[in-house]
């Protein structure tokens, strides 16, 4: 069964993640460009980018095949956050911001997954 992945409060929260992770890593260093900046945003954009790709898919289990693709790619950016506060290129009031709206798509991610599995 395929999904409007835009009708998906899951795919719109990820989407907002990406708006955030683009606005915090336009403050991090020249030198980090090619570095953290852009692995960083790249993670950030799997997670909808996967979510939609699995939307369009024709079966539930090719669905869930990719909602794992976006949740790897969601610990993924959470791991670079710590690094970026590790590093004070955000402070912790930038990363709390941030990490909850992740963690607020991570666990819609897995509760999207189990109901695709009944």
């Amino acid at each position: 069964m395929k999904h409007n992945f835009k009708e998906l409060i899951v795919w719109q929260k990820a989407r907002a993640v990406v708006k955030q992770i683009y606005l915090l890593t336009k403050n991090f260093p020249a030198d980090e460009r090619f570095g953290l900046t852009q692995q960083i945003r790249r993670a950030a954009v799997s997670v909808p980018s996967n979510i939609a790709e699995g939307a369009g898919r024709g079966t539930n289990v090719d669905f869930s095949h990719f909602l794992d693709i976006a949740y790897g790619s969601a610990c993924e950016v959470e791991t670079q956050l710590y690094v970026a506060l590790d590093l004070e290129f955000i402070s912790q009031q930038e990363f709390d911001v941030v990490n909850n709206m992740l963690q607020d798509v991570q666990k819609l991610i897995c509760n999207f997954q189990k109901s695709l599995q009944k």
